[in-house]
């Protein structure tokens, strides 16, 4: 993940700077961006952000993190939105396919994620990995709807856990629940809050991102890291979102950061 972030932000000096043109010293108007973001890039966006205004205090990022299906929806319902970072293809295809709200020439894929199953550090639990999962006391777990609930559920059809169906994501966590042997599973509307279930000790054990975990080493084990055999490929798309009123020399910029 350090070496992930470190690419993030090395690239995100350069391409701003030029973006932007020159060295950041020549006077630029202020702007705000809305930036919607898939909850798992909540920690290391923040950080892009915080270089990216080391060389560009006039421009005011403004992030909003959620599940991608939550943030497709806000989209659609016409919230202020200029860039979309995805956890997942699916939510971008329709704002680019259905609603025609993609500004052409700028979607770009930029991060393959990892499913993980995560435990709160000295859980003392027999969990090893997803195919022993069921054995926990309490599972935390993401929504079909939600790309890491639809990647988990997917791997697990891959490994022979779940049964097969032509769409993964209709699979109900009471579904997971029963063909798990009954293990009590706290659903949840997106990895964060995953993320917070663990890290607070209220489920044994989690399947969240990768990127979820930086910045709480110091909290959560990685128990294992789902081989992409199992969950396919976690693509992350970005994007520009169709918005006339805002300055567009800037929204390259930021599309720019993880291009």
């Amino acid at each position: 993940m350090k070496k992930y972030l470190g690419i993030l932000l090395a690239t995100a000096l350069v391409m701003g700077l030029t973006a932007c043109g020159g060295t950041g010293s020549t006077a630029a108007p202020s702007t705000e961006i809305q930036v919607f973001i898939a909850a798992s890039l909540s920690t290391v966006m923040e950080e892009v952000a915080a270089k990216y205004n080391e060389q560009h205090p006039n421009v005011k990022i403004t992030y909003n993190a959620d599940s991608s299906g939550t943030l497709l929806t806000q989209i659609e319902e016409g919230y202020a939105c200029d860039v979309f970072f995805s956890a997942a293809q699916k939510q971008m295809n329709t704002l680019e396919e259905d609603d025609k709200l993609v500004v052409e020439g700028t979607r770009s894929n930029v991060v393959n994620n990892q499913v993980c199953v995560i435990t709160l550090k000295d859980s003392g639990t027999k969990v090893t990995g997803l195919k022993d999962i069921g054995n926990a006391s309490s599972i935390a777990l993401a929504d079909g709807s939600v790309p890491a609930g639809k990647y988990t559920r997917q791997a697990m059809v891959n490994a022979g856990m779940l049964k097969e169906v032509d769409d993964v994501s209709k699979i109900t966590t009471q579904e997971v629940s029963e063909q798990l042997g009954g293990v009590e599973i706290s659903e949840q509307s997106n990895v964060s809050k995953v993320l917070a279930a663990v890290t607070e000790g209220s489920c044994e054990v989690g399947t969240t991102y990768f990127s979820d975990t930086y910045g709480f080493e110091d909290k959560v084990e990685i128990l294992e890291k789902v081989p992409y055999d199992l969950t396919g490929n976690v693509i992350y798309p970005i994007a520009q979102i169709v918005n006339d009123e805002k300055q567009r020399q800037y929204l390259r910029s930021i599309i720019s950061i993880l291009m």
